[in-house]
């Protein structure tokens, strides 16, 4: 299934090199959206040298450029 499907069906603004924020550990982790299987997203999380999948609706939040610059910038202070 395509990233264009995910869209339409979960209604979420999933795209390629798209940034999202996981939030399904102790700490929120950044990573980029690499591509789509299956139903679920490709994530490449920052700092992990492969993508894995993840649903596109399960503890994900998708960043916008202006959310982008915040969270880099509060996760450079911790």
């Amino acid at each position: 299934m395509s990233l264009e499907w995910i869209r339409t069906n979960y209604k979420v603004p999933a795209k390629r090199g798209g940034r999202i924020e996981y939030t399904g550990e102790k700490t929120p982790q950044l990573g980029t959206i690499c591509g789509a299987s299956g139903g679920h997203l490709s994530i490449r999380l920052d700092g992990v040298k492969h993508a894995m999948p993840f649903h596109p609706t399960w503890e994900l939040r998708y960043l916008d450029t202006s959310e982008i610059a915040v969270a880099f910038a509060y996760r450079k202070e911790k």
